[in-house]
């Protein structure tokens, strides 16, 4: 049998399919030239949301499409050339930075060692402590708030200001009974959290309770606190060296991504002379 009718059957159905129109996307709005189709808004309403507010959605994302149309539209026929010939520079500028800048946070981000040792956080401290003081009251205490009634209120209040780390198996007995409680007394706070955690202490009366070695009973209508206060350091003194750990690690981490990136770019130019990718003209 001859090959010659099959192999025209496929070039006549080729030739049907070739010039079959394609399907036109579906226009919802336009404005002069420009085009909103219903595949750039398929998403754009969540599911379950009413018919009405489906509507409101809808209609509102194609009025803010329209608006930025005419909007651009008129602003470069009426803006004068030198003003979008800036425009046009600032534009260009900010793709540079976008891409350099994401470039350089991935080469950093590979290269970056982010381990800081507790010495290398001791030597920055002593050498910058100067530069790190309190923008605020920082306070060392410990606390527990506990219903007024509470029958064993006494034996607690006695384990409280008598507190020993070998009374921590009291204490996991007793928790459920608090109402809130703080046993940390080695971290440093800084008064909003106080504020928070003990309301009777407000910045009116605070130079009341918030002194070094304090003890306090404050009783309201329902609870009863106990507190005490291990040490406060006061507004612009130099911050302790446990508060700033998390920020100390932050700025020897940031030091380490500068000094990557000065190494960095200077490689790059080196290597580009090197290649003779790059030269100045005297």
């Amino acid at each position: 049998m001859s090959k010659l009718p099959y192999i025209g059957l496929c070039l006549l159905l080729f030739s049907c399919n070739f010039f079959k129109p394609e399907a036109k996307p579906q226009a919802i709005a336009r404005v002069n030239d420009a085009y909103l189709f219903k595949d750039d808004i398929k998403n754009l309403v969540p599911k379950g949301t009413s018919k009405e507010d489906s509507i409101a959605i809808v209609r509102g994302f194609i009025d803010r499409w329209a608006s930025q149309k005419l909007l651009i539209s008129k602003a470069e026929v009426n803006l004068s050339d030198a003003r979008k010939a800036d425009f046009d520079d600032l534009i260009k500028q900010y793709k540079i930075d976008l891409y350099t800048k994401a470039y350089l946070e991935e080469i950093v981000q590979r290269s970056v060692d982010t381990a800081v040792s507790e010495t290398e956080l001791k030597q920055y401290y002593q050498a910058n402590k100067e530069n790190f003081r309190t923008n605020g009251t920082l306070v060392r205490l410990r606390y527990i708030n506990l219903p007024k009634e509470n029958p064993r209120y006494e034996t607690i209040k006695s384990k409280f200001f008598d507190y020993r780390k070998s009374d921590q198996k009291f204490w996991d007995t007793y928790a459920l009974q608090l109402k809130s409680f703080a046993f940390n007394d080695s971290i440093w706070v800084e008064m909003n959290q106080v504020y928070s955690k003990l309301p009777f202490i407000n910045p009116d009366n605070r130079d009341e309770y918030i002194v070094s070695g304090k003890s306090i009973q404050k009783a309201d209508s329902l609870d009863m606190y106990l507190v005490k206060i291990r040490a406060v350091i006061d507004k612009n003194q130099v911050a302790p060296f446990d508060y700033l750990k998390p920020t100390l690690r932050e700025v020897i981490l940031n030091k380490r991504k500068l000094e990557l990136i000065k190494k960095f770019e200077k490689e790059i130019i080196d290597d580009a002379v090197k290649d003779q990718k790059y030269e100045i003209y005297k």
